[in-house]
């Protein structure tokens, strides 16, 4: 999985005048940097006015009379602002529109360094630098300050490369996802400024709306195939729109609307009087990035590794999730919704110093002080809640949101508590339908969520799951929710916040104590195994070696017990000892590790060692996690061992009701693919550093050489070579700088040696994980001829387990784009104990659901093994349904059944 994206350095820059000096404080709030920071803000700086021309005035006097002293400063801070706080561009154009009637040379020197950062992010493929410099720009073309023909020019230059892109001869088609972002790119700029464009230059507007209905008529419709929020098995209708032609609609309808925008402040029109005085300056050419290399053929594995790279390095912003029905949205018109989706994930990007308890409040009172003249708050909770659950990854970690919706609810306690309760609500009835990896997060989000509000939810409201079969996706929610909160908490605590439905208790986690088989209370009857266990402990409190234990257990234990009682009284003795704290635990496996890897030195033995730590936290999934994940990090667990645990008979039973195995499961593959991560970027340090340490080894033998041939007088005789000293001195630094070259070559040659062998245990592990997975799925699935698709494996009749055959009442569910669909549902309300699929079913739409998630969280890695993943796993036999739910995960067409 990708990391999340890092705070960009404009970012960073503007967080350290967010965090007041403490020994300054008066100087640094009435400084011009931050009067630009607040403009528009109700704020004391500005004697706590919303007069937009009184906050533009009163900057544009301060920083005029800067000017003398500060101009470069301020010109940087000016365009740090601008991509800082997009949703203020509008006014810091305006401000400098009114500079630029003072000072031309000035405004010309910001106009030059916006080109050259934009030019920059367009080499470097900063996405969204690149849209906010065209928004910035947009701005100043508004504000007088730059010519509206060579706006018109840089929109048709990524328009034309756009459409050289998606051209089958010319270019490239999989990376259609660059054409796509710099066509919305040229879109999302006309809200800011495309009535002075029509105005100004309406021929060539006229041009670029031509250009954008071209390139769309030739791209291929975008269906987001394994990103849904919802599983849905059909490809969208050719009718449904993609975000980029849904983002088209709404330009056309601004167009025919007068390009009249309520969300779009327009604060340089209070000032048009003044600014056509200015000279409007010229936007110098800018180049689009190289195209790709052409594809020998449109389809295929090369074609399918390309597309996924392009769209990592050109990712969709937002795919949207409607949550409520579109009434809750006041008097807004199309254009609005992608506007104020703008201003907020603006907010969230250029403000996410969560780290930094100023910066959080920061980003709070934006979101909630947007420029917008209706209210917002329910189009808020679902652009937060898109971002929180959007496929393949949310651009930061999930704390981060966690921290936003908690400040937005402090900041709004009126309404947004009750929106944010709104939106569970209605996901939680959505919950059968909803993708398995964003069920997870809202999982995680919901009990830390609660965990901030002590917990206080209406629970008696969802008591009715306990009426539903126990693999009910409702029934397995509140039952995930209830045992994080335990984790975050302690168990009579979460027991008492479910004190107004009692009965909930039943899906209460136990109480987490050990399992120990030979604890000597409770009245147990002592065996043998009490005695070796005593004995155990007793070496282990007198700091006995790891190898002395281990000559006693080879001596004496073994030969009289055997393998299998030997490990169980040897492990859960050690976990014993090991489990009052996470700290203890790590102590014993440090010191006594060896104990364990001598036991268990193969595959089949670990799996024994894996389920006898399972048994002894069979109370806590936590432990059994953290425990598992500890042993494999300190590798006396190989992943294929966990591999083959988690798909054993019984933990295979509980794929469809509870996480605990798949919690295992994925701490293995993370781990593994981050041990992955680990050594490329420690191979790709190295490289650099052997290319420094090559420069180096290099500049040194030079100065050698020259120092070597050159001619000096010795008792005034003529000598070749330098003084014996300096000599001395270079011929010691020279072999220094070749050792040191020798040294980070050795470390780059064992790095790579070992990121090779990772390379082929990554394989093997994806390989085995599929193969399992292909296997467990091709006992239960039913005759592929019956089941295409989820729709046909969910109206499958349950077995003999499901509790009700009955037809389920259906909900409206707004569909990605606005339309509706129907959902399997629990009933009118939510309350009733209808739930139609059966177990066997639901456990296969859950491992589906699983396969899915996997494929497309380490979609990079299985690119890079896809043809042995088709020779050996996606076989042209294999079940259509499993087939599907990799292929979605790769975004890989399902026409594609073989390798090129």
């Amino acid at each position: 999985m990708q990391s999340p994206k890092p705070c960009s350095a404009t970012s960073t820059s503007l967080h350290s005048h967010f965090v007041p000096d403490e020994n300054n404080w008066e100087e640094t709030m009435s400084s011009w940097r931050t009067l630009l920071l607040r403009i528009g803000n109700k704020c004391p700086e500005y004697g706590g006015s919303a007069d937009v021309k009184e906050h533009i005035d009163t900057c544009y006097g301060v920083v005029r009379r800067e000017l003398e002293h500060s101009a470069g400063d301020i010109s940087s801070f000016l365009i740090e602002c601008a991509e800082g706080l997009p949703h203020k561009i509008p006014l810091l154009g305006t401000v400098i529109g009114l500079l630029n009637l003072e000072n031309e040379d000035f405004v010309k020197g910001v106009v030059e360094t916006t080109q050259t950062r934009f030019q920059e992010a367009l080499d470097s493929g900063n996405c969204d630098r690149i849209r906010v410099l065209m928004r910035f720009l947009t701005a100043l073309m508004c504000s007088k300050v730059l010519q509206p023909a060579s706006l018109v020019v840089a929109f048709e230059t990524l328009l034309s490369s756009a459409a050289t892109t998606v051209d089958e001869e010319k270019g490239n088609p999989s990376w259609q996802a660059r054409g796509d972002f710099f066509v919305t790119c040229i879109l999302s700029c006309l809200p800011w400024g495309g009535s002075e464009l029509a105005e100004q230059v309406p021929e060539e507007m006229e041009r670029v709306m031509v250009g954008v209905e071209a390139y769309l008529s030739i791209r291929t419709h975008n269906t987001d195939i394994g990103l849904s929020f919802f599983e849905d098995d059909d490809d969208l209708s050719a009718g449904e729109k993609d975000f980029l032609e849904d983002l088209w609609d709404r330009i056309k309808f601004l167009s025919s609307n007068g390009w009249k925008a309520d969300s779009v402040p327009r604060p340089h029109l209070a000032f048009e009087a003044q600014l056509v005085g200015g000279k409007a300056h010229e936007f110098g050419p800018i180049n689009a990035p190289e195209q790709p290399e052409p594809l020998s053929q449109l389809s295929g594995i090369t074609y399918g590794r390309e597309k996924h790279n392009a769209e990592l390095k050109y990712p969709q912003r937002i795919r949207r999730l409607n949550i409520f029905p579109t009434g809750k949205s006041e008097d807004m018109q199309p254009i609005d919704r992608f506007i104020v989706e703008e201003y907020l994930l603006d907010v969230l990007l250029f403000l996410n110093g969560w780290f930094v308890n100023i910066l959080r409040k920061e980003c709070a009172s934006n979101m909630v002080g947007l420029p917008v003249p209706f209210r917002y708050e329910y189009l808020m909770a679902e652009t937060l809640f898109a971002q929180l659950l959007l496929l393949p990854q949310p651009p930061f970690r999930p704390l981060y949101y966690t921290l936003v919706i908690m400040d937005l609810c402090k900041a709004l306690p009126g309404a947004f508590p009750a929106v944010v309760a709104g939106a569970v609500r209605a996901l939680f009835e959505k919950i059968a339908d909803l993708d398995m990896e964003c069920r997870n997060r809202l999982i995680l989000w919901f009990s830390h969520h609660l965990s901030n509000f002590q917990f206080i939810w209406p629970w008696e409201e969802w008591a009715y799951v306990l009426d539903l079969p126990k693999w009910a996706p409702q029934r397995v929610f509140v039952q995930e929710v209830l045992e994080r909160e335990v984790r975050l908490s302690y168990w009579e605590k979460v027991k008492q916040s479910i004190e107004n439905a009692p009965a909930l208790e039943e899906l209460l986690p136990p109480k987490g104590s050990p399992n120990f088989k030979y604890s000597v209370e409770d009245g147990r009857e002592k065996t043998e195994y009490h005695a070796i266990s005593a004995e155990l402990s007793n070496k282990v409190k007198g700091r006995a070696t790891a190898r002395e234990v281990i000559a006693w257990i080879e001596e004496t234990v073994l030969p009289a017990h055997g393998f299998e009682s030997t490990l169980s009284v040897i492990v859960q003795t050690l976990l014993d000892i090991g489990s009052k704290s996470f700290t203890h635990l790590i102590t014993v496996l440090e010191r006594y590790g060896q104990v364990i890897t001598r036991l268990c030195p193969d595959l089949e033995k670990q799996i024994l060692l894996i389920a006898e730590v399972s048994s002894y936290w069979e109370n806590s999934t936590q432990m059994t996690a953290l425990a598992i994940d500890r042993m494999m990090g300190y590798r006396l667990l190989s992943n294929l061992a966990i591999i083959k645990w988690v798909f054993s008979p019984p933990n295979i039973e509980q794929f469809h009701i509870s996480d605990r195995p798949w919690e295992i499961l994925g701490n293995a593959i993370s781990k593994t693919y981050n041990r992955m991560s680990d050594l490329r970027k420690e191979v790709l340090s190295l490289k650099k550093n052997v290319l420094v340490a090559e420069e180096a080894a290099a500049r040194a033998k030079a100065e050698l050489d020259a120092s070597e041939s050159k001619l000096t007088l010795m008792n005034g005789e003529p000598v070749m070579g330098d003084s014996p000293v300096k000599m001395k001195r270079l011929k010691s630094h020279a072999d220094k700088a070749k050792e040191e070259e020798e040294s980070v070559r050795d470390s780059l040659d064992t790095k790579e040696a070992l990121l090779a062998r990772a390379t082929v245990e990554n394989e093997e592990l994806f390989l085995a994980l599929y193969k399992n997975f292909s296997s467990v799925l091709k006992e239960r699935l039913p005759d592929a001829s019956k089941a295409q698709t989820l729709r046909d494996l969910k109206s499958t009749q349950g077995d003999e387990m499901a509790v009700d055959t009955d037809q389920p009442s259906t909900m409206e569910v707004d569909d990605e784009n606005g339309g509706a669909k129907k959902s399997q549902s629990n009933g009118e309300g939510g309350s009733s104990n209808i739930y139609n699929i059966g177990e066997k079913e639901q456990w296969c739409l859950s491992t589906l659901g699983y396969i899915k998630s996997f494929s497309r969280q380490y979609a990079s890695e299985l690119w890079s093994h896809i043809e042995k993943l088709d020779a050996e796993v996606l076989t042209h036999d294999v079940h259509p349904l499993f087939r599907r739910a990799v292929y979605s995960g790769l975004r890989r067409p399902m026409n594609e059944l073989s390798s090129e």
